[in-house]
């Protein structure tokens, strides 16, 4: 019974991490990271395409390995979340609380992302 449902939860989560490769303020990374967790417990072969995919394996066995975000990965993260924010703001026209609340999470998140490792040298591309 868990097969199945892992193998579910981690073709929805690659759906999200395809999806969010083409749409703005959707992750894709961590998608993809939770994706391979599902297939690590449902499917040796996804898992194997996931982690040897050339654009997004290498990112997902640094995380696994060493918790490690690459500098270019930070710097789109942290990109995001301020565009996000800002569309927050523009678009929706959100009260101070709901902004300041959004800000505040956001700049949690910043701070996390930005205080993860490095790769080590060579085992990620800074594409």
């Amino acid at each position: 019974m868990r097969r199945p449902l892992n193998f579910t939860l981690g073709s929805i989560a690659l759906l999200l991490g395809i999806v969010g490769a083409f749409v703005p303020l959707l992750p894709t990374t961590i998608f993809l990271i939770i994706a391979a967790f599902f297939f690590g417990r449902s499917s040796e072969r996804m898992e194997r395409w996931l982690l040897g995919h050339p654009r997004f394996g290498p990112t997902i066995v640094a995380w696994r390995r060493d918790r490690a975000i690459s500098p270019a990965s930070k710097l789109m993260a942290c990109s995001g979340m301020a565009f996000g924010f800002v569309m927050l703001h523009f678009v929706t026209r959100a009260s101070a609380i709901v902004e300041a609340g959004a800000a505040l999470f956001l700049l949690a998140c910043a701070a996390y992302v930005v205080t993860r490792p490095h790769p080590e040298q060579g085992s990620i591309t800074d594409d």
